[in-house]
């Protein structure tokens, strides 16, 4: 697969990268990205849920009327979860939402997100750039020159690049990653994918192993 290489101003440089088919043309495998969504999305659960259960609440164990004779159902004490202000039946506790997925999976559901952006025309080539200090002004003439200022966008770099991080941090549509953080669920989320040239030998060689 052929793509121009761009420029910051949004220009052809006159220059074409080929983009790997193994990792940028194969058939999605639609399983694999739900798994990885998933476990995604559940590992950003903090998991901290409680809610108090019979013995935790605070009230008195005495029993409150007799056994019998009452016409109504026996009751132990005030804390019965069926009284207002009792413990709750089998409520939350805390625990960890995450599972385990191999990396084969893993792999497979990066290459597939990347291959259903790629097959909709979501991908830009862009050559490496740098900023002299963070400036969120120069990064947002980026998403304009890309025509980007209104869509979710995802920057994949190859090294880390504080001031081009620092740039777009206050941008909500827009995130700034290194090859190495990519993520099933930052590629799908973004409207469009913005590779920068160094990151490109990274991502193939990561996902084609």
């Amino acid at each position: 697969m052929e793509v121009k290489v761009l420029n910051i101003n949004g220009k052809e440089t006159g220059r074409s990268i080929t983009l790997s088919d193994s990792v940028f043309a194969i058939e999605p495998n639609n399983h694999a990205v739900y798994l990885d969504v998933k476990q995604y999305l559940a590992n950003q659960r903090q998991g901290t849920h409680k809610a108090k259960e019979r013995a935790e609440v605070t009230g008195s164990t005495r029993k409150i009327k007799k056994q019998k004779g009452t016409g109504t159902a026996r009751a132990g004490s005030i804390k019965n979860p069926l009284f207002k202000g009792g413990g709750t039946i089998f409520g939350p506790r805390p625990r960890s939402y995450s599972f385990k997925l191999n990396k084969g999976l893993k792999r497979l559901a990066r290459k597939s997100a990347f291959s259903i952006k790629a097959k909709e025309s979501n991908i830009i080539v862009l050559e490496d750039f740098n900023f002299e200090t963070p400036n969120t002004k120069n990064f947002i003439n980026v998403l304009k020159a890309l025509g980007l200022e209104n869509k979710k966008s995802l920057f994949v770099l190859g090294d880390s690049n504080k001031n081009v991080y620092l740039s777009s941090r206050n941008l909500k549509a827009s995130s700034v990653v290194t090859n190495s953080e990519l993520s099933t669920y930052a590629i799908l989320n973004a409207n469009n994918i913005v590779l920068l040239e160094g990151s490109l030998e990274g991502i193939e060689e990561n996902l084609s192993k």
